[in-house]
């Protein structure tokens, strides 16, 4: 907190800005604060192809987490399938990380997964759609 009062709190935000709040919305608003705890969990979503082997995936990513020294063993990083989407069967990596930490881990979770996934063959689908083209210029007599 920058500075409290009596109409306006100020905080310095993440991004390093200045952002004044009416008391009124803090006081009726939820606030969140990610860093008071000391540790945050991470819950990062990656699609794979449904032809994919999940089993494999899952061991991969699992591996990641694991062999990395600032995600926490207890409780330990899990891999789960939380979706069957519309272009790919989407998995979370869950784990907990120290404030200070977090986003290292974070950036560099996404990109290694992406790495060893697919030097192992586990497709990254994105999204397609079929687009299906249809002449109607035939004209029907007598219709114009």
């Amino acid at each position: 907190m920058k500075e409290t009062s009596l109409f306006y709190t100020k905080l310095t935000t993440f991004g390093n800005q200045l952002a004044v709040i009416p008391n009124g919305q803090l006081t009726n608003d939820n606030i969140i604060n990610y860093t008071v705890e000391g540790k945050r969990k991470d819950a990062i979503t990656i699609g794979i192809s449904y032809d994919s082997d999940i089993k494999l995936a899952k061991d991969i990513l699992v591996n990641l987490m694991a062999e990395q020294e600032k995600i926490f063993k207890d409780p330990a990083p899990q891999v789960v399938v939380t979706e069957l989407a519309d272009s790919a069967v989407n998995l979370s990596l869950r784990f907990w990380a120290l404030n200070e930490d977090f986003w290292d881990c974070h950036w560099y979770t996404i990109e290694e997964a992406k790495t060893r996934l697919e030097a192992a063959g586990v497709g990254i689908p994105f999204p397609q759609r079929d687009v299906h083209f249809y002449n109607h210029s035939d004209k029907k007599e007598g219709i114009s």
